[in-house]
């Protein structure tokens, strides 16, 4: 009500600048914050190991499907589990291709509720506190699902491979390359 005036000039329009597009993302998030249920929620991070980060960046479309396809079956599975949780969980996911340092590091964020529905859909199964899904358990299935989908994108040709990767165009290379 002080009558004073602050012109911005030039704005970027990117969704991290605080002068450009703060507001509309706090709004986004209280729309989003609007579709949570009223339960607690886990945060899930899933990498694939550096030494598949090359064959990642040269095949994107096929291997971040692959990633998204293998976690996801994994907490479901997992989740399923009447050893672990007995329940349908339900899951959202982000891609991360990149670390803080700009290094190119594939990995998924999953938030996830910490629990779910039981089998007949008739009642909530929380999670125990504090701890979402034995981890080990997690891991040895995603690892086994992501190799076992590589090997079938390969068999059915749709990897590519171009530079310092031109060798595990060779089958016997390749699946060598992925026991490694």
């Amino acid at each position: 009500h002080c009558a004073r005036r602050v012109i911005a000039y030039n704005s970027c329009r990117n969704r991290h600048c605080p002068k450009c597009q703060a507001v509309a993302r706090d709004e986004w998030l209280a729309e989003r914050a609007k579709e949570l249920l009223p339960v607690p929620y886990c945060h899930v991070v899933f990498t694939i190991p550096q030494q598949l980060a090359p064959l990642v960046l040269q095949n994107q479309r096929v291997c971040y499907g692959l990633l998204f396809r293998a976690v996801s079956e994994t907490l479901q599975e997992i989740a399923a589990d009447d050893r672990h949780l007995g329940a349908k969980i339900g899951i959202l996911a982000v891609l991360h291709t990149w670390s803080q340092n700009l290094l190119h590091h594939p990995h998924l964020h999953w938030v996830v509720p910490a629990g779910g529905l039981s089998p007949d859909r008739s009642r909530w199964i929380a999670c125990r506190p504090n701890f979402f899904l034995p981890v080990r358990v997690l891991s040895r299935l995603f690892r086994g699902k992501l190799l076992a989908f590589l090997r079938e994108v390969f068999a059915a040709g749709k990897l590519k491979f171009f530079g310092q990767l031109t060798h595990l165009a060779e089958a016997a290379r390749f699946h060598a390359w992925l026991r490694d």
